[in-house]
């Protein structure tokens, strides 16, 4: 199997996490963005929609992070995939309220557009208010992720264990330390995310998410939550 991945990507990062914690014979192929390489023809030929992640697996090819996490971990019969259909089902609703909810509201209304120059609005005043509307909107979500989802001292999103719904969640939410977020108001997001970021494939992972995503924008002025 191949994954074509940039090492940045917050659609990569969980799976490149849950690859780490697993034994899956999987090839990493680097897509570089920054270079445009995901939109040139020879890329585009296989993956119309131009964008990574995406799994070939002799020729049976995916994408979609969500979609990949779960056709891995079927691969590889992991319990980070329950079998059991409630259990599963969980899962499945976490994941799906990270990427509709919370990635929508803090990756695109929040994060990217003060630090990706193709997601800034050309207008200040239209910059301005989809940051306030995008902060406005992340804060519900984190606030029902921090006292509700989390609350009660739950260490994990979808159950008793790690799940794949964890995997994706931190990723999306480790986009926030881009521009400095440190969700010292959300203690119990703060909690969660030390542990995952604890687990020993942690930093060998991230590694270059932290030095050529994060590092660059250390000194930069933002609107934050």
């Amino acid at each position: 199997m191949k994954l074509y991945y940039h090492p940045v990507s917050t659609t990569s990062r969980p799976i490149m996490a849950f690859a780490a914690d697993h034994p899956l014979d999987l090839e990493f192929q680097v897509v570089d963005l920054m270079t445009g390489e995901h939109l040139q023809p020879a890329y585009t030929d296989i993956n119309p929609s131009q964008q990574v992640p995406m799994l070939d697996d002799d020729g049976f090819r995916l994408t979609e992070c969500s979609a990949i996490l779960k056709y891995l971990a079927d691969k590889c019969d992991s319990a980070a995939y329950p079998k059991d259909l409630r259990q599963r089902a969980r899962v499945n609703e976490m994941m799906d309220w990270f990427n509709t909810g919370l990635s929508r509201e803090l990756g695109y209304g929040v994060v990217y557009p003060q630090v990706l120059p193709h997601y800034r609005r050309p207008d200040p005043a239209v910059q301005s208010g989809h940051l306030e509307w995008g902060c406005e909107k992340a804060r519900r979500w984190l606030a029902i992720l921090d006292g509700r989802i989390l609350g009660g001292g739950r260490q994990w999103v979808a159950g008793d264990t790690m799940t794949l719904a964890d995997y994706l969640g931190a990723g999306i939410l480790t986009l926030g330390e881009v521009i400095r977020l440190d969700y010292a108001g959300y203690p119990n997001i703060q909690r969660w995310l030390k542990t995952i970021k604890d687990r020993p494939t942690w930093r060998q992972t991230n590694e270059a998410f932290y030095t050529y995503f994060v590092a660059p924008y250390q000194d930069g002025e933002f609107v934050s939550l």
